[in-house]
């Protein structure tokens, strides 16, 4: 190779640093849209309204937050992946889009790896088993028993027909060998009711979901749908301590960019919301609202998305879930 040519090559690729470098120079320059699956008020929302909010305080980055909800996540998901890769358009997704969906579904309209870049680990969050507090349970064990004793009598409620309460019931089952009644809800709220009010005698809900009726004494909790404790109710057991099987089903949620966005941009974006994550009256807010701030890198996400992914589309094969 010739010395021009040498030269040529060093100025076409330093040409190529400062083109990655001058958007997430001025990035950002306008609202950055995050889009969100569910309606208003629901765990991804709040999780997307709280983050934002703080962000807005800390960096003066403007943000509008998008809710599209419907479609188990697609209508949100392709919106995002259609988008242009430029940083102006995320996607506040949970557990369900990304590690649930591709085991319920043959075919879906958008992939991981092919239209999404995952910025960060946001939130995670165990789920709850619970009764109502007139059911005869004093923990998961006493439950677990009484169902082996008489298979296909304990009915328990979910958010929905593949929702991530509908598979963390039939990962305790398939762990602890019993067998239970699914009756699915539309939503998280009118399952948790149905327990409060003795409809169904267990469900399964996010912390958020079943804490009004905790503080009622209506119901109580047998033990969280995770491998470990939850950091704020500590007194909450875990089934594996319980003797009862390994689950490991949390409610996380994380940002995710259209693919092609610019790494500088990317990088950006991961360093303000990470950085965020760690104020102490970002934590607390998020823990109010039943979550824990994690920040973890984009590498690590993708490792959890797709340990997750394996583990569902094994509860799911094994129950024969189908999607409605």
């Amino acid at each position: 190779m010739t010395m021009k040519a040498i030269l040529a090559s060093f100025f076409a690729g330093m040409l190529l640093v400062f083109a990655g470098a001058a958007p997430a120079q001025d990035f950002p320059a306008k609202p950055i849209r995050i889009v969100v699956p569910f309606p208003p008020g629901g765990g991804v929302d709040v999780a997307a309204r709280l983050l934002t909010a703080k962000m807005t305080e800390r960096l003066g980055w403007q943000f509008v937050v998008d809710n599209r909800p419907g479609g188990s996540g697609f209508i949100a998901a392709t919106n995002v992946a259609k988008s242009p890769a430029d940083g102006y358009s995320l996607f506040m997704a949970h557990v369900g889009e990304f590690a649930i969906n591709p085991a319920l579904f043959a075919s879906m309209p958008y992939d991981l790896e092919r239209d999404f870049i995952p910025v960060t680990l946001v939130s995670d969050a165990p789920m709850v088993y619970f009764v109502s507090s007139q059911a005869p349970y004093g923990n998961l064990r006493e439950l677990v028993a009484a169902a082996k004793a008489k298979p296909g009598s304990i009915a328990y409620s979910s958010a929905g027909n593949g929702s991530l309460n509908h598979l963390a019931a039939e990962w305790l089952s398939q762990a602890a060998g019993i067998k239970l009644i699914h009756v699915p809800y539309k939503g998280g709220a009118a399952a948790a009711a149905a327990v409060a009010a003795g409809d169904v005698p267990f469900g399964v809900s996010s912390i958020p979901g079943v804490a009004p009726h905790i503080k009622s004494g209506r119901v109580k909790v047998l033990a969280v749908t995770t491998a470990k404790r939850s950091p704020f109710h500590p007194d909450w057991a875990t089934p594996g301590e319980l003797g009862v099987g390994e689950v490991d089903a949390s409610f996380w949620t994380g940002l995710f960019a259209p693919k092609g966005t610019p790494q500088a941009v990317v990088e950006k974006i991961d360093q303000g919301v990470r950085q965020t994550l760690q104020e102490p009256d970002m934590r607390k807010r998020y823990a109010d609202a039943g979550f824990e701030a994690i920040g973890a890198s984009s590498q690590d996400f993708l490792a959890r998305i797709k340990r997750d992914a394996t583990r569902f589309k094994e509860v799911v094969q094994s129950a024969g879930i189908k999607s409605e």
